[in-house]
């Protein structure tokens, strides 16, 4: 065990040699050749091999010369620069054709891009988080339960903006409010420059940044998105949030889902109202961020508070009611 120990090496590289191994390798240097036995003060000389055994005789180490032991270290090291000075040029006279052809037209050669894949997805946004000096506007849907990491993903986005000062509003429907995984995160930014409001009907996933580029997917399961750069549309989506943000309700507030003097609740308001559009089940619990069981409790209980049998009833009901026409 002793002898194993005195070969451990010191934690360092060749770039910060230890002060016991440069005295070492110096008097080395200086006499030609030091005792063995000196040298197990500094293992690292050998590992590094800055020292090697003297063939005239086992118990002492002979210095390898300066020169040598830089040019073992700079080669490789040189070798790569040369290799990826290559392949940068390679990739400039790859690329340099099209270079010409691009700019003939940037006014809108990058005002819409597909972006296909989740890697993708989240690399474009994390480079226009990046650039993110003022305000980010989200609309955060969210489905029967939110995923732990989709939350952290949101997390580590935002949390750099908050810190640099960039203010942040983000809509997301009403059951949020019962959601605690959902709590928990927006009480991280308690103290920051984050307002959080809740509506009772999202349609899709929206994030704005600095009124310069708007990403919003194109398909359900959200591999496939757009990123928008032109100025038209993303003051028009702009104007869309605005519009949804002052008719929803901060997060702060309390619970939206009182009973209104009728005996319906807004939630149940809510639905009534997709129901009549024609909806089915699935996309009524969707599109109000909650999962389908729940969605039938309300239908039912709505059906309970107007006296329906049949769900062919139930939407003449609420048309006979008027209760789509009172101000929730």
């Amino acid at each position: 065990m002793g002898k194993k120990d005195t070969k451990e090496t010191h934690p360092h590289s060749v770039t910060e040699l230890c002060e016991a191994g440069s005295r070492l390798y110096a008097n080395a240097l200086r006499n030609g050749r030091i005792p063995r036995a000196d040298a197990e003060a500094a293992p690292c000389l050998t590992e590094f091999a800055l020292l090697h055994p003297d063939p005239d005789d086992s118990d002492w180490l002979r210095p390898v010369p300066p020169s040598v032991a830089l040019a073992q270290r700079l080669t490789p090291i040189e070798r790569e620069i040369s290799e990826h000075r290559r392949l940068s040029i390679a990739l400039t006279e790859t690329f340099e054709p099209f270079l010409t052809l691009s700019a003939q037209d940037t006014s809108s050669g990058h005002a819409i891009t597909v972006l296909e894949g989740l890697d993708r997805i989240n690399a474009a946004l994390d480079l226009a988080t990046a650039e993110c000096a003022s305000e980010m506007l989200t609309i955060q849907p969210s489905g029967p339960r939110s995923t732990e990491k989709r939350l952290m993903e949101a997390l580590e986005r935002d949390k750099p903006l908050i810190e640099r000062g960039v203010r942040i509003r983000t809509l997301y429907q009403h059951t949020a409010r019962y959601n605690s995984e959902r709590l928990a995160y927006v009480e991280q930014f308690a103290n920051g420059k984050a307002e959080y409001r809740t509506i009772d009907e999202l349609v899709e996933r929206l994030i704005i940044l600095d009124e310069t580029v708007a990403f919003l997917p194109i398909r359900d399961d959200r591999q496939t998105a757009l990123e928008l750069r032109h100025t038209g549309l993303v003051r028009y989506l702009i104007k869309v949030f605005e519009f949804m943000w002052s008719r929803a309700v901060p997060l702060t507030a309390g619970a939206p889902y009182e009973t209104a003097p009728d005996g319906i609740t807004d939630i149940q308001h809510s639905i009534a109202k997709l129901l009549v559009e024609g909806h089915v089940d699935e996309a009524i619990a969707r599109r109000l961020g909650m999962n389908v069981r729940t969605c039938r409790a309300h239908i039912a209980k709505l059906a309970s508070a107007l006296g329906s049998g049949s769900r062919a009833q139930l939407g003449y009901l609420i048309a006979q009611s008027g209760i789509l026409d009172q101000d929730h």
